[in-house]
């Protein structure tokens, strides 16, 4: 593989640095940039909090290596997209005690999945038009590719006896941090990774509120915090540090601790199946539906830039569209 793709921070930025001006130069001056280059130059430019977005770019410029980002057509994606959808997923498990690396199987990867990843590439070819890295009347390639169809039908969310016994079995944790975690994935629908990268400077406990400085969109957030959130943060004590990550590691208060062994704990103790963690926020959203709430707040509290993805609760919403119609059509007659 000639490209070496997404080198260290410093060989990109001087990338991006030899890049951008090319804009300036007459168009029969311009240097052609291959893919790797433009890859190289946009995540240079990159503020996004999205961490898989190197990883994705790596692998596209694996299938477009060597080739200009200008000579990128349709068929080159279209080709790339279906090798990706055909190769099993393995997920690094860590490693046995000989040393050996252990992966487990995944399956393929989903539709929804292969459409993120399109999406990324999508949105390298797109900065690099609004740069003006790209020849006068150049299209992007990735929008003549159809996406596939994604069934979210899936929306996997707690019963009320699940989450009884959930939030019951996290209270008796090995980690005294597990109950927290869960409850304010239930009640704020924030992500994972947002939960897990909040430091205790993000929190204003008097105004019962957390600031989410950088989110999967790439929009700062402020999740509200219920009382019983504000409580248990409390009953915790003091920072360790003044920096120090809410759910930090023991003893290193910079590092986010390994959830994965303390949650799958906690499933199997409280019987409950075929649960992500990201359900989490599925069951905050599908709570928040089945109470009245609307898809445009429910999309507001998840940070849904639109309501396409809302949409899946929308069977949900009867409360609010009951409220509607008899507010506005309760007196025709």
């Amino acid at each position: 593989m000639a490209t070496q793709a997404l080198r260290s921070n410093s060989q990109a930025s001087r990338l991006a640095f030899e890049a951008v001006p090319v804009r300036a130069l007459s168009s029969a001056n311009r240097r052609p940039l291959t893919v790797a280059e433009l890859c190289d130059a946009y995540m240079a430019a990159y503020a996004g909090a999205d961490r898989s977005r190197g990883p994705v770019l790596q692998r596209w410029c694996a299938y477009l290596d060597g080739l200009l980002a200008a000579d990128i057509d349709p068929d080159h994606i279209a080709d790339a997209l279906d090798h990706w959808a055909s190769v099993p997923v393995r997920r690094y498990m860590g490693r046995d005690e000989a040393g050996h690396n252990l992966y487990r199987d995944m399956g393929l990867p989903a539709p929804a999945s292969i459409n993120r990843n399109k999406a990324v590439l999508s949105a390298v070819f797109t900065w690099a038009q609004q740069k003006r890295l790209m020849p006068k009347g150049w299209s992007n390639p990735c929008r003549a590719v159809p996406a596939r169809a994604a069934d979210n039908a899936r929306t996997r969310y707690l019963t009320p006896s699940e989450r009884k016994r959930l939030l019951a079995t996290a209270k008796v944790s090995t980690w005294n941090r597990l109950y927290l975690l869960v409850l304010m994935g239930l009640t704020t629908g924030a992500r994972r990774g947002e939960l897990l990268g909040l430091c205790y400077r993000d929190l204003d406990l008097d105004a019962a509120t957390a600031h989410l400085h950088r989110t999967k969109n790439g929009d700062e957030r402020v999740l509200p915090l219920p009382p019983a959130v504000v409580a248990e943060i409390r009953r915790l004590g003091k920072a360790p540090h003044p920096d120090a990550l809410l759910f930090h590691r023991v003893g290193h208060w910079d590092r986010p601790f390994h959830i994965d062994k303390a949650w799958n704990a906690a499933l199997t103790a409280a019987r409950i199946a075929d649960f992500r963690f990201h359900d989490l926020r599925h069951s905050c959203a599908s709570y928040l539906a089945q109470n009245g709430g609307s898809l445009l707040e429910i999309a507001d509290v998840l940070g849904h830039r639109t309501l396409d993805v809302t949409k899946r609760y929308a069977h949900l919403c009867t409360d609010s569209k009951t409220r509607l119609i008899n507010r506005v059509m309760g007196d025709l007659q």
